[in-house]
C-alpha cells in the first residue's frame, strides 16, 4: 500500500522513569509552573495543524493513570493509541511506529521530555523529511569537545564548527525509519538515536536547526530551568 506524505504522525516516547532525579514516578508527570511535563509537551502536537495523529508510548504501569490524568484531563484528542513501551528506548520507539496509521507517510519521533520543541521546529521537520527522507532537529555545540581515551587522555579536539548537539523531533519518510527499526531489531543492533539506524543503512540525515530552548529534562536541575524557560518564554 502506497503512502500519503500529507499524513503525518508522531511517536512520542514517554516510557521514562524517574532514576536520575532519584524520584518514584516516571519524570513525565512532574510538574513544571503547575502542569505536567508530558501534558505541555503533547500540547505542542495538538496544536500544530500538521500532525494527523499522536501515538504515546509509556510504562506498561501508567497506561491507564496517563490516560485518565493526561489524554483525557486536556483533551488530547489527537492521540490515537497509548502503547506499552519496551526494555530500550529503541524497542519504545518501534513499538510506536507499529501502530501508526496506515496512511503514514511522514512520522516524527520526539521525547516526551522535550516540553519545549516549538510549532516552527515540527512544520520544519515535517517539511524536510518529505524533501529529504531523513532529518534530526540539532543546534551547534556551544564547548570545546574533547575525545579522550580510556584513562581520560586528550586524544584529540575536534573542530566545533562542525560539531552539533541533538535533539529530537528526529522526522523520516515512514517506510525508511519503519524498515531501519526492523532491519536493527533482527540483526540485535541498539542505537543511540533512531537516525544511526537509517545511516548504517547508507542514508544520509539531514539537520534543521533546533532551539537551546529545547531542552530534555533528565535531572532535578532541568525543572528549574524548565520553569526559568517557561517564564521566560511568556514572559
Amino acid at each position: 500500500m502506497s503512502r500519503d506524505e500529507s499524513f503525518v504522525s508522531a511517536v512520542i516516547v514517554a516510557a521514562g522513569s524517574g532514576t536520575r532525579m532519584k524520584m518514584d514516578k516516571n519524570k513525565m508527570y512532574l510538574e513544571i509552573c503547575g502542569e505536567p511535563v508530558l501534558a505541555r509537551t503533547l500540547q505542542v502536537f495538538q496544536d500544530c495543524e500538521l500532525i494527523n495523529e499522536i501515538i504515546l508510548v509509556t510504562n506498561s504501569s501508567d497506561i491507564f493513570f496517563c490516560k485518565q490524568h493526561i489524554i483525557d484531563r486536556y483533551g488530547f484528542d489527537k492521540v490515537g493509541k497509548i502503547v506499552a513501551g519496551g526494555k530500550e528506548r529503541q524497542n519504545s520507539v518501534f513499538n510506536g511506529l507499529c501502530e501508526l496509521n496506515e496512511n503514514t507517510g511522514i512520522a516524527l519521533i520526539h521525547d516526551g521530555a522535550r516540553p519545549f520543541v516549538d510549532e516552527e521546529i515540527l512544520k520544519n521537520s515535517i517539511n524536510a523529511a518529505r524533501e529529504y527522507g531523513s532529518t534530526g532537529v540539532a543546534v551547534p555545540v556551544k564547548d570545546t569537545i574533547k575525545i579522550t581515551d580510556e584513562e581520560a587522555f586528550v586524544k584529540d579536539t575536534p573542530d566545533r564548527r562542525t560539531l552539533w548537539a541533538i535533539q529530537t523531533p528526529q522526522a523520516f519518510k515512514y517506510e525508511l525509519i519503519y524498515n531501519a527499526h526492523k532491519k536493527a531489531l533482527e540483526e540485535g543492533f541498539i542505537g543511540t538515536d533512531d537516525a544511526v539506524l537509517v545511516e548504517r543503512m547508507g542514508y544520509r540525515m539531514k539537520l534543521i536547526m533546533g532551539s537551546y530552548f529545547n531542552i530534555k529534562i533528565t535531572t532535578r536541575e532541568d525543572l528549574a530551568f524548565a520553569e526559568a524557560i517557561w517564564e521566560n518564554t511568556k514572559a
